[in-house]
């Protein structure tokens, strides 16, 4: 979803705004359907749902929408839907993990090699990509819901590792296995959230440079298009000059 791989300042100036809001909108509806799926059908009693559904909030998605995604969980009952992660390299030898949720793995394994392989890259097993990274959970406000000081405060007592203000958001980090957790703590004084996710964090960035950067961008922007993946990580670096 927007802003989870890195190069979200770059990839949003091919002015494809309304196309980018109804993917984003079809990725949230399904992590919503299949969350409300999984678990308890109200948010309060859903870690993955209510930050699903305060996900859409942020995204200013229509109330009609979220609530229409939780009412399809029944409806789908039917439908086994897997969270299954990609890894691979695309140009410059990138290091790119696409984390997807399908109910077709048959279908979403053939995209996601084709789209490596149209690109120069090669999708790799699994562990061959992520040894680059490091998996955390990351936790975003928006700077208006609290302050520089308050928010540093209000992450220590909650148990946060870190926490890094931006300029228009507070970016909380946390192991993985605390984050629903550390959200229940913060959620005692913070009403709203930008997003709540686990990401894959490049532990050594691979600068790109601007000869190269449209075919980079093409690549994982093509990733980002198919309708099964959630989430592209990748260390690239580009540089602009």
């Amino acid at each position: 979803m927007a802003g989870h791989s890195h190069w979200a300042g770059i990839k949003h100036k091919k002015g494809k705004a309304d196309k980018q809001r109804s993917k984003i909108f079809s990725k949230l509806s399904k992590e919503i359907t299949v969350a409300a799926k999984l678990g308890d059908k109200d948010p309060t009693m859903n870690p993955r749902l209510r930050s699903a559904v305060q996900a859409a909030r942020s995204a200013n998605m229509p109330k009609d929408n979220i609530e229409r995604a939780i009412d399809k969980s029944s409806a789908a009952a039917g439908s086994n839907f897997e969270n299954i992660r990609y890894e691979g390299f695309g140009p410059d030898k990138i290091a790119v993990i696409v984390e997807t949720l399908t109910d077709n793995k048959n279908r979403t394994a053939s995209n996601i090699r084709t789209i490596f392989q149209k690109n120069g890259g090669s999708l790799g097993t699994q562990g061959s990509a992520s040894h680059n990274f490091k998996q955390i959970g990351i936790i975003k406000i928006d700077k208006k819901e609290i302050s520089e000081e308050n928010i540093l405060e209000l992450a220590i007592e909650a148990g946060a590792d870190e926490c890094i203000s931006h300029r228009d958001f507070h970016e909380i980090h946390c192991p993985v296995s605390e984050i629903y957790n550390i959200k229940k703590n913060l959620e005692k004084t913070i009403a709203n959230f930008i997003s709540t996710e686990i990401e894959w964090i490049p532990l050594n960035g691979v600068d790109i440079t601007n000869e190269n950067k449209d075919e980079v961008i093409d690549f994982l922007e093509s990733l980002e298009d198919d309708e099964d993946v959630q989430n592209v990580f990748s260390n690239v670096k580009l540089k602009v000059n």
